[in-house]
């Protein structure tokens, strides 16, 4: 079913090519925060995450579109120097057309990036952006998201569309 199936799947948002998406015609990221750039439950941005941001943010529009209302997340933007849309309500189109609207861009300019098939994926796609789905960063969720997860991989389980690439490892080179 092509409305629950990503554009692209990464293993970790280092391993997008930024270059490939400014050449299809993306102009702007809405990006998912908890287990997408950070592991749930955590606010310390590893350097290689606010690398990866920096170099994001000289190329793209973006903003962090989240459920979590929490005050984490809003200090976690602040730090990013992003904007936010907290409370999402994802699958829900409302919080990305607020995204859009935050950023000046259109859906067909822009890629949703998230760790769950069912929130990010199929919201990004319901809205026609683009969606870039990475593997969670963290096996530990709440009990409704890890529910949702079981059902998540029973829906890719064979589809060849939803295999990662994997995030290069510039260690070896």
């Amino acid at each position: 079913m092509a409305i629950l199936r990503p554009s692209q799947r990464v293993a970790d948002v280092r391993a997008i090519d930024l270059g490939a998406l400014e050449v299809a015609g993306v102009s702007g990221l809405m990006i998912d925060l908890d287990n997408t750039l950070l592991p749930r439950d955590t606010s310390i941005i590893p350097p290689e995450i606010e690398a990866w941001i920096a170099e994001v943010k000289v190329r793209f529009r973006v903003c962090l579109v989240s459920n979590n209302w929490h005050e984490r997340v809003h200090e976690v933007a602040a730090e990013l120097e992003l904007p936010l849309v907290a409370k999402a309500i994802k699958p829900l189109p409302f919080a990305f057309l607020k995204a859009l609207r935050t950023i000046g861009l259109s859906p067909r300019r822009c890629a949703v990036i998230g760790d769950q098939l069912l929130t990010d994926i199929l919201g990004g796609n319901i809205i026609g952006a683009k969606t870039i789905m990475v593997d969670p960063l963290s096996q530990t969720d709440l009990p409704h998201t890890l529910l949702l997860r079981k059902l998540e991989a029973r829906i890719m389980k064979d589809d060849p569309g939803t295999k990662p690439t994997p995030v290069k490892d510039e260690t070896c080179e």
